[in-house]
């Protein structure tokens, strides 16, 4: 039957959100001398995007003014090379006053992030003075009467686990567990505050496993421990986090997604690398966030998370890949589309989806398959669409769209109602660019498409 749906496409079910839900930020990095100023970013963020967190790498007073009176939530940090002077109360109080206190009221700074993966520089002064830096910071801003706003956090590495596979046997590196980390979590319970790490699948895939990095349909793996099955990297990562701070008891502590990302371009020796795999890294990566499902140990939540980076940064040091993280190009156009911007129309024209002639973008649109489409194709579009939890009873034996009973009418049915409940972004009709966007209603008799 042109219906059958394996049992592996049902690997990663969404529920309906829009295309970045709540909780969705990005990186805003300036390593790069061809940026627009802080003030037209801030106005493109409101005006041209869905993004109402940005996560800095500074305390830039200029920056984080920009963001008056926007309401888009900024993280600012702190420098690695501020921490031990952090270590003094004094310090501590005057930097709150001065790069803090100002523009609080008008700015809405939700974080201070004290470092960036601390632990992993394995530098023990630096090490030795995170804490002591994070608790001073706590303190100024008691003080003022911020610490119920802003919260103070530090964003780690993944290297601070010595053991991520499989996600329940995850770790803290001996030596930092009892005597750095359990203190640092014990520090974010008590202020309420947010575990934040940088979990980068690009980092830790095989060719092998590609699609399972990138949220792809695939086979999944398996947690003999547990049982529970991963059918995405990143969910795996965030359970070895989750269960190395369990096993220092703290699993109430929330974890925050402080980094992620794909490049777009690479070295010609870097697998995986180009915008088909970075644009589907990020689109699948916030539905996934946003959706609800949570991961197999902490179901059921969305988790907070920032993709790296706004921009494509030129000055950044390192392969090729290092400087094409960005969503953005300095110019503010789209490197790819994940469905973030307000004004599909910026969208530009190589990166645009093919349209019917007869389209109009201001009506009704549907999705369906192009002409000529082998059925294999369009087997694997059904099998997709349909494990994602859509209704695909229409076209099951008894249902109004059976008829007629073929794979290319069912992939049809399937396509276009995956592409309505998933936001309708161009995007969502590509379907391994087999799926084209038409303003022509495919409804027939008692078979109704939904538009």
């Amino acid at each position: 039957m042109a219906t059958s749906i394996p049992i592996i496409y049902f690997l990663f079910t969404f529920t309906f959100i829009k295309v970045v839900g709540a909780n969705v930020g990005v990186n805003y990095g300036r390593v790069a001398n061809n940026l627009p100023p802080p003030s037209q970013v801030a106005k493109f963020i409101l005006e041209s995007t869905v993004i109402d967190h940005v996560k800095l790498y500074d305390a830039d007073p200029s920056t984080i003014q920009a963001f008056a009176h926007t309401g888009v939530s900024i993280d600012v940090a702190v420098s690695n090379e501020l921490i031990q002077s952090l270590k003094s109360l004094t310090f501590a109080r005057h930097w709150v006053r001065a790069r803090i206190l100002p523009y609080a009221h008008t700015t809405n700074i939700t974080r201070i992030l004290v470092g960036n993966e601390v632990i992993s520089t394995a530098k023990r002064s630096l090490i030795g003075s995170l804490l002591p830096a994070m608790q001073n910071l706590h303190t100024a801003l008691a003080a003022v009467s911020l610490d119920h706003r802003i919260k103070v956090s530090t964003p780690h590495s993944l290297s601070i686990l010595s053991s991520s596979s499989p996600p329940s046997a995850g770790r803290f590196r001996s030596g930092y567990d009892n005597s750095v980390i359990k203190p640092l979590i014990s520090f974010l319970r008590a202020t309420n505050s947010d575990f934040m790490v940088n979990t980068y699948p690009f980092f830790g895939f095989s060719p092998e496993t590609l699609d399972y990095a990138l949220f792809r349909p695939n086979n999944g793996v398996i947690d003999h421990n547990t049982n529970l099955l991963y059918t995405n990297m990143l969910d795996a990562q965030l359970d070895a986090v989750f269960s190395a701070i369990k096993l220092l008891g703290f699993d109430d502590v929330t974890i925050v997604v402080a980094e992620t990302g794909w490049p777009s371009v690479g070295d010609p020796w870097q697998v995986g690398v180009d915008i088909e795999n970075a644009r589907d890294y990020n689109k699948n990566l916030v539905r996934h966030l946003a959706s609800g499902m949570g991961t197999p140990l902490m179901p059921n939540r969305t988790f907070e998370a920032y993709i790296f980076a706004l921009f494509n940064e030129n000055l950044k040091p390192g392969p090729v890949s290092e400087r094409n993280f960005g969503l953005f190009q300095p110019d503010m156009s789209p490197v790819y589309d994940i469905g973030i911007l307000k004004n599909e129309a910026r969208i530009p024209r190589s990166m645009s989806p093919p349209m019917n002639p007869t389209m109009n973008s201001g009506g009704k649109r549907w999705c369906l398959p192009k002409p000529n489409v082998d059925p294999k194709s369009l087997q694997e579009n059904i099998d997709y669409a349909c494990g994602q939890g859509i209704n695909c009873s229409p076209i099951q034996s008894s249902g109004a769209c059976f008829l007629p009973n073929t794979v290319k009418a069912h992939a049809a049915y399937a396509m276009n109602e995956f592409y309505q409940v998933y936001g309708r972004n161009f995007f969502d009709c590509d379907f391994g660019q087999t799926g084209i966007v038409t303003s022509v209603n495919p409804s027939y008799g008692n078979c109704k498409y939904n538009a």
